[in-house]
């Protein structure tokens, strides 16, 4: 049931749980008219379905479906093969990216209580066989929409110092971090920073740390 999952999870602080419900339902009363300009777009440029669906790991590793507009075209080569991630990123789907507008669906996470608005990203469930005992402990608290690691660097970083920048946050949290991680992210958008990994559309896999070069 819905009323199930807007309680705090066990290891999760409830008042970061308050605090995410509490910007969360105050901030649709904006951000579901958008999303619905932004599902009309998606629909007209990109063709159905209109989200991206992928089960990734939240908390402690739990796969969980995160929700997102779709930026990318299904194009395939003669093979029926998808084509690289350039190649089907379309001019809509930069914008929405560079205004961080394709993550609004990610709020019906956040209100499941899959996600926070702020925690280590959540990446690929084929990571979690790669990171070090170190870099698995990002996955102490739940991932969120944005995080410390995408204000100080996003795409620009490696994978390593994402990593280390996730863990400092798993360490250092308190809700005053989740406040000024907020308005960081903000100014990050405004200013459309570290959107893409140099020379990528996209951020390139991780491989496991030594690997990834």
């Amino acid at each position: 049931m819905w009323c199930n999952s807007v309680v705090s999870r066990p290891g999760i602080p409830p008042s970061k749980r308050l605090f995410d419900l509490t910007l969360t339902l105050l901030g649709s009363v904006v951000a579901l008219p958008l999303m619905l300009v932004v599902a009309l777009l998606v629909r007209w440029r990109h063709g159905a379905p209109v989200l991206f669906e992928q089960v990734r790991p939240g908390y402690q590793g739990q796969p969980f479906t995160l929700y997102k507009f779709r930026t990318m075209t299904e194009k395939r080569d003669a093979a029926g093969n998808l084509l690289p991630d350039a190649e089907r990123l379309t001019a809509l789907g930069r914008f929405l990216r560079a205004a961080s507008l394709d993550e609004l669906p990610e709020l019906w996470n956040v209100l499941r209580g899959e996600m926070s608005l702020v925690g280590p990203r959540p990446l690929l469930m084929q990571y979690l066989e790669r990171y070090t005992p170190e870099q698995a402990r990002r996955m102490d608290v739940l991932p969120g929409i944005t995080g410390w690691a995408q204000v100080n660097g996003r795409n620009n970083l490696s994978w390593e110092s994402k990593f280390e920048l996730d863990v400092w946050y798993v360490d250092h949290w308190s809700l005053g971090l989740d406040v000024k991680i907020l308005f960081l992210t903000v100014w990050k958008v405004l200013r459309r920073a570290d959107i893409n990994e140099p020379g990528n559309a996209t951020a390139r896999e991780f491989m496991g740390t030594g690997k990834d070069g």
